[in-house]
């Protein structure tokens, strides 16, 4: 399996686009999403993710899940929400987390729960790791660089 993050950083904090990677079987960056999560089974690397993200997830994969007429699609989001619990360290949302994702979206003027996960992963000392840069980071993109924040779409 590939090492590609492994130049960048050994820990690691996940936005909810990298969870959604995992569970459309056609998403182009999902083969990059299973190499790491069998790297964080085989303990080469530590994955962490927020309350914030893992609430997103809920409800972005029960949308997947229903457009593709699966039967109960809550019911297979909050299942997945667990077994993603047991991959990665969830990470409580402390009042110095909280206060710096207000202060990063009053700087970068990006959405709050991508806030959550920079404020999380340097919370862990880890690398934010998103899908990819969204319009919204463009404007940003250097500022985020400089910041650690990785994208899958960019990772070789």
């Amino acid at each position: 399996m590939e090492t590609f993050w492994k130049l960048k950083s050994e820990k690691m904090a996940l936005d909810t686009g990298v969870l959604m990677e995992y569970i459309v079987k056609r998403a182009p960056y999902r083969r990059k999403v299973l190499a790491l999560f069998e790297s964080a089974a085989e303990g080469n690397i530590k994955l962490y993710v927020s309350p914030i993200t893992l609430s997103e997830t809920i409800y972005v994969a029960s949308r997947i899940y229903e457009a593709s007429s699966i039967p109960n699609p809550n019911e297979e989001a909050l299942k997945y929400v667990e077994w993603l619990k047991d991959k990665m360290s969830v990470i409580n949302v402390t009042e110095e987390v909280m206060t710096r994702a207000g202060e990063l979206k009053k700087e970068l003027r990006i959405a709050l729960p991508d806030c959550y996960v920079i404020a999380t992963a340097e919370q862990v000392e880890a690398s934010p790791l998103f899908r990819k840069v969204e319009r919204e980071m463009k404007p940003v993109l250097s500022k985020l660089e400089e910041l650690g924040v990785l994208f899958l779409d960019r990772i070789e």
